[in-house]
């Protein structure tokens, strides 16, 4: 599964918890400020390759679980022909 994250640079305060528990190593701290003087954290993915199909994040969701801010959001990409498991239950209760 490959995922891809958001960091709101205006809520982050650059704690750097997400960048401690990413298992990827893809957080790190911005070079430049947000309004309110931090240095927020940011996705390198973002600025290494931009639109690259080769993701290394995960979409695990530790980086947003552990950030007391709320600034990240996770998005998760999903195999071509793989199905969710609520859909797997509504084929079965249709058959």
């Amino acid at each position: 599964m490959k995922g891809r994250i958001t960091i709101d640079r205006e809520l982050c305060k650059g704690c750097g918890l997400c960048i401690t528990v990413c298992p990827k190593k893809q957080i790190e701290i911005s070079d430049s400020l947000n309004a309110k003087g931090y240095y927020p954290a940011k996705f390198k993915e973002e600025t290494d390759s931009p639109g690259s199909k080769d993701s290394k994040c995960t979409g695990c969701a530790m980086c947003a679980i552990t950030c007391p801010d709320v600034a990240i959001e996770v998005y998760r990409e999903e195999k071509a022909g793989a199905q969710s498991d609520a859909d797997s239950e509504e084929t079965q209760e249709k058959d």
